[in-house]
């Protein structure tokens, strides 16, 4: 699953608890995260959300931090809180580690994180990233797709598992740098790594957009709905390891009256190659 939380807008307060009402609905396996925040006490003590999140449902968590804060905190007005990406996991989290992106200019920095999941069968190479928002800034985020995707590289592993990129691209599907993803439509970022939209295997109709009007922080934007989050995921391993197998819209609606999020979630089904072997046996 992905999500873009929102940071600290809005009724942050309470869509804290609309959040983890929908996590807990939806009991995902793992959940890439981004705009997560962190907050400095007065008194030294330190508060994530994701760990929050973690010790309410009971799953291991990462988070890394990225951007300007400074930046971000001007927004809203408070010097004590921070941002990044952060994964939520039913399994442990064996290794981790954050980078930040190139940026445009006046753009407030963003990033990606990367954990490696102790899944059953196959380690899961697991990353979240939240690229430039600007309307203008496909070139910025080709560039921020070329250093994720090195990012990947880096730190795919070989354990049959293919790496699932989720996140907030801010891009419509039909972009440079969503193609640059793919490698089918034009030439990949970075030679030999391709990536599947998992989004080719909704169902025909289905809604799709994350950023939608409908959800009332986006209607004032009077801007297009579109889908601008993302699950990518490479060619799948043995035995049919990260085919997916179904995805679709979350989190896009209001619970107890509060809207969680500016943005929808995306939540796939990713087979993890045990059910094809069976298959495959039987036949």
């Amino acid at each position: 699953m992905t999500w873009n939380l929102w940071w600290r807008f809005g009724p942050w307060q309470e869509r804290q608890k609309a959040i983890l009402a929908v996590l807990r609905e939806l009991r995902p396996d793992v959940v890439g995260l981004q705009e997560v925040w962190e907050h400095d006490g007065e008194n030294g003590d330190r508060e994530n959300l994701a760990a929050w999140l973690a010790g309410e449902l009971g799953m291991h968590w990462a988070w890394g931090a990225y951007g300007d804060p400074e930046a971000w905190q001007r927004r809203i007005g408070d010097t004590s809180v921070g941002i990044g990406n952060a994964v939520l996991s039913r399994w442990p989290v064996l290794a981790e580690a954050a980078i930040g992106l190139p940026t445009g200019e006046g753009d407030s920095g963003r990033g990606a994180l990367h954990a490696l999941l102790d899944a059953p069968g196959a380690p899961v190479p697991f990353f979240t990233v939240h690229l430039s928002s600007a309307t203008d800034a496909s070139a910025v985020r080709c560039r921020q797709v070329t250093t994720l995707v090195e990012f990947v590289a880096r730190h795919r592993g070989g354990g049959g598992f293919p790496p699932v990129i989720t996140g907030d691209l801010n891009a419509w599907p039909d972009s440079d740098e969503v193609r640059l993803l793919g490698g089918y439509k034009t030439a990949p970022a970075l030679p030999g790594q391709c990536f599947f939209d998992v989004w080719e295997y909704a169902e025909a109709g289905a809604p799709s957009a994350t950023w939608d009007r409908a959800n009332p922080y986006v209607a004032g934007t009077f801007g297009p709905s579109v889908r601008v989050d993302y699950i990518h995921v490479g060619p799948p391993g043995p035995g049919g390891m990260g085919h997916a197998r179904g995805v679709r819209r979350a989190g896009d609606g209001p619970v107890d009256g509060v809207w969680p999020s500016d943005h929808a979630a995306v939540i796939a089904d990713l087979a993890d190659g045990t059910t094809l072997d069976a298959a495959a046996g039987a036949a």
